[in-house]
């Protein structure tokens, strides 16, 4: 069963793959449509990003975790070094969770 099911999976995730080049030039879509898909992709990362950073599981992660996703992301926003983001990110994680604040 367990076999079979990655099979078919394994072949979706090809025709998925294998569609693209060749629907490329047979399928128009609309700028309003494109501009909606980018947005959906934003707000789906967005989403994700915000579940990760806020919860541990189903309960609140405390607040050393969003401090630290907050502070990459200011850090991302100024454009620093992507090394710098995460070691700021991180730094301030743990240096919240080591003064005691969870």
């Amino acid at each position: 069963m367990t076999l079979t099911t990655i099979l078919i999976l394994a072949g979706g995730t090809y025709a998925l793959r294998a569609a693209g080049p060749f629907l490329r030039d047979r399928l128009e879509i609309s700028e309003k449509l494109q501009r909606g898909l980018a947005l959906a992709a934003i707000a789906l990362l967005s989403a994700l990003v915000l579940t990760q950073a806020v919860l541990d599981g189903q309960v609140f992660s405390g607040w050393a975790r969003p401090a630290g996703v907050l502070v990459g992301a200011l850090a991302a926003w100024r454009k620093l070094p992507f090394a710098v983001v995460v070691l700021l990110a991180a730094g301030t994680a743990a240096g919240l969770r080591l003064a005691g604040i969870p």
